[in-house]
């Protein structure tokens, strides 16, 4: 997963992934296959649905229609999701005591509580005006 949300963070090409991540084309089958299987949506689901129990999400925005506008080629695009691989046999859960699930929505809470920590320390130090 840390290798999915890096390349999502810097906008790298899979292939540019530091090795410490593991094998790029591992991390690139992984993220193909959450993508056409619902994952990240339900992934998505689940870390939206605590925030908004707490009161932490500010459901308010505003969309200025004047600057949205799609390519000339965007009309016409795929709809349906990649095709999902077959299975290559039955594969056991990571951690024992803990579903899939479980694990993934915990590290996804830990990404998007250290990024809400960065966000507010970037926003309390003071800018530099020169």
């Amino acid at each position: 997963m840390d290798g999915i949300l890096y390349r999502v963070r810097t906008g790298v090409q899979w292939r540019d992934l530091p090795e410490r991540f593991g094998p790029w084309k591992t991390i690139y089958e992984r993220h193909r296959l959450w993508s056409a299987d619902g994952t990240w949506e339900c992934l998505l689901q689940q870390v939206q649905a605590t925030f908004d129990a707490a009161g932490d999400i500010d459901w308010d925005i505003s969309v200025d229609s004047t600057t949205v506008r799609a390519h000339q080629h965007a009309a016409g695009a795929r709809t349906a999701p990649p095709p999902v691989p077959a299975s290559k046999g039955d594969e056991q859960a990571e951690h024992q005591g803990e579903s899939p699930w479980q694990s993934l929505v915990a590290r996804l809470v830990e990404v998007v509580l250290e990024v809400r920590a960065w966000a507010v320390r970037g926003a309390a130090s003071p800018a530099s005006s020169t």
